[in-house]
């Protein structure tokens, strides 16, 4: 049986529609995650990986065909794996930054001093920076407190422990009334600062010198460091 007249000029004009509009395709381009982080990061493992490879991007889907592009991504910071805690990460709101007042020193000496001196179990910063004396100029030394994500001892007497319990402790090996640190110091600080600015989402505001964290009667980290932190080393953390 033929089909009806009707319903064949119906089936004509449907696919003369078709035609016309054009055929897009239905097929989505999945735009690759970054890698996921390694199952351990924990100890001192060699070698240096991107921060951003440890906090993939929200996959997102873009539709096939010559206009689909992926965007470009921005350049990925560097830094060493140690700088990475391995296991949950503390809500940090503060970094406060210290000179030792010593002309040498490293983070094992530090540790001695805080058990043996002031009855700390372990020492107090969460990171050194030492100057040659002690231990290379400008390395950037992880202490146990980091590692464990925990609550610093090296600013107290701030409101409810506000510094201690979400600042991170950085102390820079030297004594720095009258000189700066070496540039290899000032260098691995903007680095580490930088990282930890954006790691926790901690604005330029809440990047102090010892003496600025409120109730702090010290001069720590020294008149002309600063007066660094205060002036040039603001607009270096903020490029």
């Amino acid at each position: 049986m033929r089909p009806a007249k009707s319903t064949t000029l119906a089936l004509m004009f449907t696919l003369a529609t078709v035609a016309a509009a054009g055929c897009q395709p239905s097929t989505y381009v999945i735009v690759e995650d970054l890698p996921s982080p390694p199952a351990q990061l924990g100890g001192r493992v060699p070698g240096e990986m991107p921060e951003s490879a440890l906090r993939p991007p929200a996959r997102t889907i873009e539709p096939a065909g010559p206009t689909a592009t992926e965007p470009a991504r921005p350049a990925r910071p560097v830094v060493p794996v140690e700088w990475i805690p391995s296991g949950r990460e503390q809500r940090w709101r503060h970094i406060v930054i210290h000179h030792s007042a010593t002309d040498q020193g490293s983070a094992a000496c530090f540790d001695r001093f805080h058990r043996e001196m002031k009855g700390f179990e372990e020492m107090g910063y969460h990171f050194v920076i030492t100057n040659g004396q002690g231990g290379p100029d400008g390395a950037v030394e992880v202490g146990s407190r980091w590692r464990k994500q925990k609550w610093g001892a090296h600013c107290g007497g701030t409101p409810d422990n506000e510094y201690n319990d979400y600042g991170i402790g950085i102390c820079l090996v030297g004594n720095f009334e009258d000189k700066l640190p070496s540039r290899g110091q000032l260098a691995s600080l903007v680095r580490l600062v930088r990282f930890l600015m954006v790691r926790y989402h901690i604005g330029p505001g809440r990047v102090i010198g010892h003496q600025q964290a409120p109730n702090a009667i010290t001069k720590c980290p020294g008149e002309k460091l600063q007066n660094y932190l205060q002036g040039e080393f603001l607009t270096q953390i903020q490029d």
